[in-house]
């Protein structure tokens, strides 16, 4: 009898588990996923230094350094990098303004040679960003609005337990459809399929370091993959320092021409 009620038991205790762990992956839809992730603590203020490695289809490699600086306050959040090497890319500078009413995101970059900025038209945010396999919309911060969201499943993956996003944009994109693998309850994404109009796999994000900086997750090392040109873009982020004294004023076209801060 008392081994009866032991088989009972643990029988309660599996169903209990498996229900709760069922109720878990149900407790959030795809749109609140995608909406912690958008809304996640970021800090204030950040400023890095950057490391991009280009790998061509033959394996040839191309290194870039870069250092950025972001700002997140009043509804937008403000990203400025700076090119510091090689000389090719020298003093170019990108500013990318990204809004929380879901306004389109407004771009600029400022090429030294024509000694002039240039806004990034919405038709071009599809287009390589600086040659690499990031595109002008990979740089920003997309809306969740723009797409419908699906929690397919939860996956293990680098030994934490993640919620699997399907993402179907509601306009034209080259990429219409993407998978996330997103992080319970801490809302950041470990990788993100890109998946192309034919419905085949396009581009793979993949996040291979990330680390807790003044209590802020932030993702150190990640490499996004074409898998059409067998190209990939590596980007690593170093000296990553939170709550600096900067304002809207440093996030101007003015400053793209003057430069990084000493």
């Amino acid at each position: 009898m008392r081994t009866h009620r032991c088989y009972q038991t643990v029988f309660l205790v599996i169903v209990l588990v498996l229900g709760m762990s069922a109720l878990v992956a149900a407790d959030f839809t795809g749109e609140q996923v995608m909406w912690e992730v958008y809304n996640r603590d970021s800090g204030d203020t950040m400023r890095a230094n950057l490391v991009m490695t280009l790998t061509n289809a033959r394996g040839s490699v191309r290194e870039r350094s870069i250092v950025q600086y972001r700002m997140d306050t009043e509804g937008v959040e403000s990203k400025l990098m700076f090119f510091l090497s090689p000389n090719d890319v020298r003093n170019t500078s990108f500013l990318s303004l990204s809004y929380e009413d879901g306004r389109s995101d407004a771009q600029y970059i400022y090429l030294p040679a024509l000694k002039r900025v240039k806004r990034i038209a919405s038709d071009s945010k599809n287009d390589s960003f600086m040659g690499s396999d990031f595109t002008y919309d990979d740089m920003g911060s997309r809306h969740p609005s723009l797409d419908s969201h699906t929690v397919l499943r939860k996956e293990q993956m680098q030994g934490t337990s993640t919620l699997v996003v399907e993402s179907i944009a509601k306009g034209n994109e080259d990429y219409p459809r993407t998978l996330s693998w997103v992080v319970e309850g801490e809302w950041f994404g470990l990788k993100k399929e890109f998946y192309k109009r034919d419905g085949t796999l396009g581009k793979t994000l993949s996040i291979e370091a990330f680390e807790q900086i003044d209590g802020i997750y932030v993702i150190t090392d990640m490499t996004m993959k074409d898998w059409e040109k067998q190209t990939s873009t590596r980007i690593q982020m170093k000296d990553v320092e939170f709550n600096l004294d900067f304002d809207d004023n440093f996030f101007t076209e003015r400053q793209m021409k003057i430069g990084p801060r000493g």
